[in-house]
């Protein structure tokens, strides 16, 4: 198998995203998520760009790796300095990382717009870099900046750039969509005829999403000699991103057969995708490839059938093998497929004629505006109801939910719940800042005597839906709860919808408590107790 080397640039290029940021010590655990995944070089930003830049490489300094090469990234020296005098390379080279990325520039535009400097002066400037850190016993890599926009203006003194860099000393030459502008038709050519032209040289490929191509570009240049891909976690860059390693990964190993981590390590993608973006406190696309929570979800019923027949017919490949797992959505489009196969999930036996009425119930409760999709919790209680499973936590009596506000003092939200737990009634008040903060105290009040674990279930989100908003405020109320256990991390929705958002949010409410109970207590499934 043809070897594919991965280069990480989140922790510089993909900083350079709007909103990405993350502290020193946070950047040092994405190196250990990436160096366990099998990511080769690991670029950690510039030594003494900032305090925080400063503060990683020295913590950096005392890590143990288990394969990944860490890279400090500069510029070639500045016009009219010599190299070894050039303080931002004095400190590339007395960095502790081994391997040393040096961008510099291709494009005739930029010489005249930006540097000011002459063609060859440039080109004293790549080879004089790259040959001082080499001296210095750095391993270099050279990132021709702008390259393929340079090639299709000029490819002879692209090539030039190129070999000072290669004469001088550099490992790889990193060849840069720098803009995003190209699509893969214009990258393998130009990428072929740098093989053709450099044979002998290792060449590596770095692009831009600006066009929705970052991945497919990247893979263009490997089928066509590049041997390094250079990319970041989800994407992560400025503009519209960076090349997305998490696509680029699975693509090159699963898909195209080159070697690229070894054995076993491809089954951590997901969580590392997932971990990095709960360290930037920013979602996973759902719908992103191989990692989102969508990318192996089925919702139509054919769609269901086939998977439970044979996997093969709908998903392109087995979730597992990169830490992802399947998904069946419940919803309108749902046939006995979905339900029995949620069914032999969460350990429910149904017959046909129990799945069947299942299904009528469920197409029914989405006529009425339920969306069971994002609300698993609410979908697998509606499964136990079918099947003669559910044995509600309470008995549910009354509640009453008062909120005044007088002049000049804040707003006050009180509820009172009564319900009955067994043979034991109770009657409690709460208050909160707000009338579903108020109920969710008042009820836990009551029930917890009971199920004391219900005392770690946490609610993470609230949203609210007007269904049919041509009737105004005497609309229909759709309310998603998200929850989650505060022990274990497991989280999952619950829904519920009526005229009144108070009422549908009580139903969204017991809905997550009944299955926060059934699903962590093993009393549930023995009968003795149920929600």
């Amino acid at each position: 198998m043809t070897a594919v080397k991965l280069y990480d640039t989140t922790l510089r290029d993909g900083m350079q995203g709007q909103g990405m940021s993350l502290s020193a010590a946070e950047k040092v655990r994405v190196v250990h998520a990436l160096d366990q995944l099998g990511v080769q070089f690991i670029e950690a930003g510039f030594p003494a760009s900032n305090p925080k830049e400063a503060e990683l490489f020295e913590l950096l300094a005392g890590e143990k790796l288990e394969q990944a090469a860490i890279c400090a990234f500069g510029m070639t020296r500045r016009r009219g300095v010599e190299a070894d005098q050039d303080e931002a390379l004095q400190i590339l080279a007395a960095t502790f990382a081994p391997v040393i990325t040096l961008v510099g520039k291709t494009w005739a535009l930029h010489l005249e717009k930006v540097t000011k400097v002459s063609r060859e002066e440039n080109l004293g400037m790549i080879s004089e870099s790259v040959a001082y850190l080499v001296g210095e016993g750095k391993r270099v890599m050279y990132d021709a900046e702008h390259f393929f926009d340079a090639w299709a203006d000029d490819p002879d003194y692209s090539l030039e750039c190129l070999k000072a860099a290669r004469d001088a000393g550099a490992e790889v030459l990193v060849l840069c969509d720098t803009n995003g502008a190209n699509l893969p038709s214009q990258i393998r050519p130009a990428v072929e005829a740098v093989k053709e032209a450099l044979p002998e040289a290792e060449l590596g490929i770095h692009c831009h999403n600006d066009l929705e191509c970052g991945v497919a570009n990247a893979l263009a240049a490997v089928t066509a000699g590049a041997r390094q891909v250079q990319g970041t976690i989800n994407g992560y860059g400025e503009r519209c991103g960076n090349s997305n390693l998490i696509s680029i990964l699975p693509a090159l190993q699963l898909k195209l057969g080159y070697e690229v981590v070894p054995p076993g390590k491809m089954k951590q993608l997901s969580g590392v995708s997932h971990f990095v973006a709960d360290l930037l406190n920013v979602p996973v696309d759902p719908d992103q490839a191989y990692v989102g929570r969508n990318a192996f979800a089925h919702k139509g019923g054919m769609h269901v059938a086939g998977i439970a027949a044979d996997a093969r017919t709908f998903e392109h490949m087995d979730p597992g093998a990169v830490g992802n797992s399947r998904k069946v959505l419940a919803s309108e489009l749902s046939g006995k497929a979905t339900v029995l196969a949620r069914a032999e999930e969460i350990g429910l036996e149904f017959d046909d004629e129990a799945a069947r009425k299942a299904v009528e119930e469920l197409k029914q409760k989405e006529h009425d505006g339920y969306h069971y999709e994002a609300a698993e919790a609410s979908f697998d209680l509606l499964l136990r109801r079918e099947a003669g499973q559910y044995k509600p936590l309470f008995t549910f009596e009354s509640f009453k939910v008062l909120t005044e506000l007088r002049a000049g003092e804040k707003v006050e939200t009180e509820a009172i719940v009564k319900i009955k737990v067994g043979d034991e009634r109770y009657v409690e008040v709460a208050e909160g800042n707000g009338p579903v903060n108020a109920l969710d105290k008042a009820l836990r009040q009551a029930i917890t005597r009971h199920y004391p674990e219900l005392k770690k279930i946490e609610l993470t989100g609230y949203r609210v839906r007007i269904l049919d908003t041509a009737h105004g405020t005497g609309a229909g109320t759709r309310v998603l709860l998200d929850s989650k256990r505060e022990e274990g991390g497991d989280s999952w929705g619950s829904i519920g919808v009526s005229p009144n958002i108070i009422e549908a949010s009580w139903e969204a409410l017991v809905d997550s408590l009944a299955y926060a109970f059934q699903n962590g207590n093993s009393a549930a499934d023995s009968g003795e107790a149920g929600g």
